[in-house]
């Protein structure tokens, strides 16, 4: 028998064929192609527990409403705090001028601490005696013992803020009472401009105090300077080392003009002195002397040159004569006389010019010797002087500063001021009912759907064709809807005598009963028109696992098919759990396993059914542990036979899962129809089904999804229930 071999898609595992009597082995499963859930799935997921979620949501909500009214009213009431950082701190001194460093947002930290602190939040405790008032308001020990006692006091109540880019605090304080907590807040302001008048005032005194016993050191210090400093002018014999400095460096100044002014004149006169060692006359009258020898020159010149006349008119005796010559030779004694009285005081001069100048080189160096030592003296006299002068200026500043510290420290004025006094709330603050029961609706319903969501998307069971066609990529050739009693779906059939069965009644719901049956004439109508080339004779129907209606739908399709006036077989192939003769109330004495093992003739075993005429049945027969074995002993051959007989063979297996046989089955039939149930078939377990039939390379027809409703397919809303409404307005 030609078997057909239509393309099917790929899969991810290995099969091996089982020896008889032993279980498939299956190494790999079927691959789903990931594919993209429709919008329409999760709108249906949210119809389907549309009812769920709104009373989650309301319950949630009521249960919200209920507690929120229930709760105790708490009012807040808020003060303001206004930090002026540029008033003056103090009344005298530097702080007065101080400037505002770019630290707002540290400061401003600062003082929230110092708020929430114990020194502040004690005082009002203990004012209000909130311990008693409120006793959940403190987060510290319950009992009263001391050492909770003086445990830090924290306001859990209390909260502090800053608006941004501002210099503002906002002290607020929530309670019960709503005086209370206006009360609270204003005191607990209070409080911290009384904790920081007292921290600026402590540290204030706390300088001054500091700054007096320093002033004892410092004045110590400046007296011994002192006395340092007049010790050393009394050494000095002076009373301004300063003064005496200028005075001899003007001295020297003098006497260095003086020296170089002899070593000049020395000199001068020492090339006179050198000049008169020659003796020539020439000398003598450039000399400093030389005017008077110029002139008795000038007289022996005359006297000379008279002479001569003389000696020309006159002889030697005349008294012309000896009166020329007489004047000549007294002239010339007159110029030798002076010519020595010159050298003489040109060598006094040049001796009283090198004595002078060697007292002036005596009296500059001697002076230069004194200008040396009063000056290195200066360099002391300066430093006991700036050490004194130093250390009488720190004790006068100290002094002035211990002042001013005594009188800022009882004249504090904080830059912190109160703006806005809190006032009781109209309001309470807690609990917020509108808001409370906004958020409940909010998170319930994103709780609710989070919920139905997650309950889908974990659920791994078969629930809709379009689900098997996305994730399995197999064809779902047939949906099948739930009726409420599985035992009772079927219509009247009748039994082998011709009578209507007893054990299969009509189904109360008539709607139900219709819908079921005209599902099954459309999946006849799928299973016979899947290939146009060749009518298939034989189909297998099995399934994942037992329980999943198959031998139900098998029956329900032989008895359709047949109902069309086409001769039908309908073979019961479980031979461990038979089920067919129940349905239909035939004996099974005789079967299939009798027929295998070769005890009798298919043909005997055969029983035929007078409703539907040309339905007959094979029942399965005495049930037997080696049905696999049974299997291969000439059920090809048996179901090859019968397609020559009927139209259609129809052979009921035992679930593929578990079981060797159906194994065997499916490569002796013209296709195979898997059956699964909606809502309760493991998606993993049908794609090993799958896996399986396409390993074997049997012809996979599709997948028959059974016990399809509403509450488990979106598929089966919209089009079974657009029928429902039809079929009921026929009915009216």
């Amino acid at each position: 028998m030609k078997k057909f071999e239509p393309h099917l898609p790929a899969v991810q595992e290995t099969f091996r064929v089982p020896q008889p009597g032993q279980i498939p082995v299956i190494d790999a499963e079927y691959e789903p192609q990931a594919a993209h859930v429709p919008l329409a799935h999760y709108l249906w997921i949210l119809r389907r527990h549309g009812w769920k979620i709104a009373g989650f949501v309301v319950g949630t909500v009521l249960a919200t409403l209920i507690v929120s009214l229930r709760l105790t009213p708490i009012y807040e009431s808020t003060t303001t705090i206004d930090i002026d950082r540029q008033m003056p701190t103090s009344v005298l001194g530097q702080e007065a001028l101080q400037n505002v460093s770019n630290d707002a947002d540290q400061f401003l930290a600062t003082q929230v601490k110092l708020i929430q602190s114990d020194s502040v939040v004690r005082p009002v405790v203990e004012k209000y005696h909130l311990r008693d008032v409120e006793k959940d308001a403190l987060e510290e020990a319950v009992d009263k013992s001391a050492t909770s006692l003086e445990a830090p006091v924290i306001l859990k109540n209390l909260k502090v803020t800053r608006p941004p880019n501002t210099y503002l605090l906002l002290i607020s304080y929530r309670s019960p009472n709503r005086q209370l907590a206006a009360d609270v807040a204003n005191e607990i302001a209070l409080s911290y401009l009384a904790h920081t008048y007292r921290i600026r005032y402590k540290a204030t005194a706390g300088l001054s105090d500091f700054m007096e016993k320093q002033l004892e050191e410092l004045r110590a210090q400046m007296e011994k300077s002192n006395q340092a400093l007049a010790n050393f002018e009394r050494e000095l014999n002076v009373i301004n080392p300063e003064e005496k400095t200028n005075i001899v460096s003007a001295r020297l100044l003098q006497l260095n003009e003086e020296y170089t002014k002899a070593q000049a004149d020395r000199v001068k006169k020492e090339a006179a002195y050198n000049s008169m060692k020659d003796g020539t006359l020439a000398a003598a009258q450039v000399s400093t002397q030389g005017e008077a020898l110029k002139k008795l020159t000038e007289d022996l010149n005359d006297a000379q040159q008279k002479f001569a006349e003389v000696k020309t008119h006159f002889g030697l005796n005349h008294p012309e004569y000896k009166k020329a010559e007489t004047r000549v030779n007294e002239v010339e004694s007159q110029i030798e006389a002076t010519q020595r009285s010159i050298g003489q005081r040109i060598e006094i001069e040049y001796q009283q010019a090198v004595n002078r100048e060697s007292m002036l080189e005596n009296a500059v160096k001697d002076t230069k010797a004194e200008w040396d030592r009063l000056n290195s003296r200066s360099f002391e006299y300066q430093t006991l002087k700036r050490e004194a002068d130093s250390n009488k200026k720190l004790y006068e500043e100290l002094v002035r500063k211990i002042k001013e510290a005594g009188i800022n420290a009882s004249f504090q004025n904080s830059s912190i001021r109160v703006a806005d006094t809190a006032r009781p709330g109209l309001k309470p603050v807690f609990p917020k009912t509108w808001l409370n029961v906004l958020l409940a609706f909010l998170f319930a319903t994103f709780i609710g759907v989070g919920a139905a969501v997650l309950n889908d998307v974990l659920d791994n069971t078969i629930r809709d064709p379009d689900q098997v066609a996305r994730l399995l990529n197999t064809d779902v050739i047939g949906s099948l809807p739930a009726v409420k009693d599985w035992r009772r779906r079927l219509s009247p059939i009748s039994s082998a005598n011709g009578s209507p069965s007893t054990a299969v009644v009509h189904v109360e719901n008539e709607q139900a009963l219709s819908n079921y049956e005209e599902a099954i004439r459309t999946l006849r109508n799928s299973i016979l028109l899947t290939d146009f080339d060749r009518r298939l004779r034989s189909v297998l129907l099995t399934s994942a696992s037992p329980s999943e209606g198959k031998s139900t739908v098998a029956a329900h399709l032989a008895a359709t098919h047949a109902s069309q006036h086409k001769r039908t077989l309908l073979i019961d192939g479980d031979l461990r759990r038979p089920s067919v003769h129940r349905l239909y109330q035939v004996p099974n004495t005789v079967g299939l396993s009798n027929v295998l093992m070769g005890e009798v003739p298919w043909l005997d075993a055969v029983l035929p059914m007078s409703h539907p005429k040309g339905l007959d049945i094979l029942p399965a027969g005495p049930a037997t542990r080696r049905a696999s074995d049974l299997m291969g002993m000439g059920l090809a051959e048996l179901i090859e036979e019968a397609s020559r007989e009927y139209d259609l063979v129809v052979l009921d297996a035992p679930p593929l899962l578990g079981f060797a046989e159906p194994l065997q089955m499916a490569t002796a039939v013209d296709g195979v129809i898997v059956v699964a149930r909606a809502g309760d078939t493991s998606r993993k377990a049908l794609s090993t089904v799958i896996a399986t039939l396409t390993r074997l390379r049997a012809n996979l027809i599709g997948v028959v999804l059974n016990e399809v409703h509403k509450e488990v397919s979106a598929g089966y809303y919209y089009y079974y229930g657009h029928y429902s409404k039809y079929y009921d307005r026929k009915k009216d």
